[in-house]
């Protein structure tokens, strides 16, 4: 190891002056006039720093925050910095990381010479890519799973003993920079060949370039404990991948509203809250006939399972010929707006220039009247592209709204004739099941049964009421699932149609505002111009 690495130690010396801090003033909190006197010392210094000084300037404008040295405890009052790359918190009396939950931006976090026992706080930092928490009390390294881009950290001079915490960096990628330095695994004999060797990417290690020697040195030796690492880490990988696969297709089938269709979901449901027809199982004939019932509905099931996704493609290709659709009408009217104003902006500067070089009272107040008249028509042609194009989209919405809910209809309509054909299988099995239930009263009636039954099934065989209601119960309650099943179909289904056709005429309502708005707000601007241009030369 040679050169110095990319870390600056600034902060290291700076302890004696926090102490001396630390004794000479009290934990102070972070409220906005802390916030406020740091926004205006760090901004600039010319006069652009001086005006907004004067007019104020937005916390979710600020991009860099300083804050060290000021002996807070506690960190607070950050949410409106949501726009902050980096934050510099050094050298303070913090004990816990918290209060970052909106900084998603942030790049650089600086929390050396603190108080902190734990990492925590970190999960919504997925942009950070420089961390340091030198100088504080930490003493295991987690909780930062989220710093998907984190490319520095500094861990120097804390409590970390267990040298365990080097795996669990082996995760971040794009990790090139460590410091440890000053921790009690930092002593250990073995301790840079085995940073080196679980974390073969690292470039740095505590200040100093790891050279391709010890990176090969390290390698040979801890080459089978690594083998094995790997390998068991390319299991969990493929254990993750796996299961985000599979929730990515719940997810799709969800968006169809026929997850879990796929398979005997449903007709196993029907049977898990079932006591009586699960006792019924072990009588003679009923276990070829509940497999043969089976069969069937799960047929049934993935019919309606493939044609929900049939159908849920073709709800995209209509959503997404809308949107293109939307797209291209509106770019086209803006461009014709776009050049309307360019073209009335090259008059405008001939106006406004004829306007001040004119003397004559007469002749000036003609121009005046004549350019505050291009100024209407602008406004009126303006307005009416923007009317032609809420006629237009009016249309389009109105088009989609039909298309789609007359295939939000079908989709209704096909599927529960599909449930039709589940409730018909159920009351041919019913009726089935009721025909042997019935036959094995008959016969344990006159001793002719001559198979073994568990006591609670042969419990049910006492009198004809008694097994036609437990029949009947197993009945009633396979029916339940099937409605059940249709009706959050159907609901979902509905709800989705009507959210997503009341967002489209709020977002058009929207849109429609803001044109308006921005219409006016530039008229007003070219006629108070004009109208100040006018009191100028009025006065003159």
């Amino acid at each position: 190891m040679a050169s110095l690495g990319p870390y600056p130690p600034t902060h290291w010396a700076a302890s004696g002056k926090m102490n001396r801090l630390c004794n000479s003033m009290e934990p102070r909190v972070m409220d906005d006039d802390m916030l406020k006197l740091a926004v205006g010392d760090q901004g600039p210094r010319e006069e652009a720093g001086q005006l907004a000084k004067q007019e104020g300037i937005l916390f979710k404008d600020v991009l860099s925050l300083q804050l060290d040295f000021q002996n807070i405890l506690r960190i607070d009052n950050l949410w409106q910095f949501e726009n902050l790359r980096k934050l510099q918190l050094d050298n303070n009396l913090i004990e816990r990381i918290e209060g970052l939950e909106n900084l998603t931006h942030l790049v650089w976090l600086d929390l050396s010479f603190n108080n902190i026992e734990a990492i925590e706080g970190l999960d919504a930092l997925v942009n950070l890519e420089d961390l340091s928490l030198f100088n504080n009390r930490i003493t295991k390294i987690d909780s930062l799973d989220s710093l998907v881009k984190l490319q520095v950290l500094s861990l120097g001079n804390n409590q970390i003993g267990n040298m365990m915490n080097i795996i669990y960096l082996r995760r971040f990628k794009d990790l090139r920079t460590l410091s440890l330095s000053g921790n009690p695994i930092a002593e250990a004999e073995d301790y840079k060949m085995f940073i080196c060797a679980y974390l073969p990417d690292l470039v740095y290690l505590d200040f100093r370039r790891i050279d391709d020697h010890m990176k090969e040195l390290a390698e040979m030796k801890h080459q089978y404990s690594i083998d094995e690492l790997k390998h068991r880490e390319n299991l969990i990988q493929a254990r993750l991948e796996d299961e985000q696969a599979r929730r990515e297709e719940l997810e799709e089938h969800k968006a169809a509203f026929v997850e879990h269709l796929n398979g005997s979901f449903l007709f196993d449901s029907m049977y898990a809250e079932d006591v009586e027809g699960s006792k019924l199982t072990c009588l003679p004939g009923v276990s070829e006939l509940l497999e043969a019932y089976k069969d069937k509905f799960v047929i049934i099931c993935l019919n309606i399972f493939e044609y929900g996704l049939k159908q849920q493609e073709k709800r995209k290709v209509e959503l997404d010929t809308f949107n293109e659709c939307i797209h291209e009408a509106i770019q086209e009217n803006q461009e014709q707006g776009k050049h309307k104003i360019a073209k009335f902006e090259e008059k405008h500067l001939l106006s406004l220039s004829a306007i001040r070089d004119e003397s004559e009272l007469t002749k000036l107040e003609k121009k005046i009247v004549e350019y505050s008249g291009d100024i209407t028509e602008l406004f009126n042609v303006l307005m009416t592209l923007e009317m032609q194009l809420v006629e237009q989209l009016e249309e389009t919405i109105n088009m989609f709204e039909r298309n789609i809910i007359d295939l939000v209809g079908l989709f209704i309509e096909n599927v529960q004739s599909l449930m039709a054909q589940c409730r018909d299988l159920e009351n041919h099995h019913h009726e089935k099941l009721l025909e042997i239930s019935i036959n094995t009263l008959e016969k344990i009636a006159k001793g002719e049964f001559d198979e073994d039954l568990p006591d609670d099934v042969r419990s049910l065989f006492v009198d004809k009421d008694t097994i036609v209601n437990a029949v009947g119960a197993s009945h009633d309650i396979h029916l339940l699932k099937i409605d059940n099943r249709e009706d959050e179909l159907v609901t979902r289904i509905n709800s989705w149609c009507t959210h997503l056709v009341d967002k489209i005429h709020k977002d058009e309502i929207m849109r429609n505002r803001k044109r308006v708005k921005e219409i006016n707000q530039y008229i007003d601007h070219m006629q108070n111009e004009l109208d100040n241009l006018e009191c100028s030369d009025l006065i003159d």
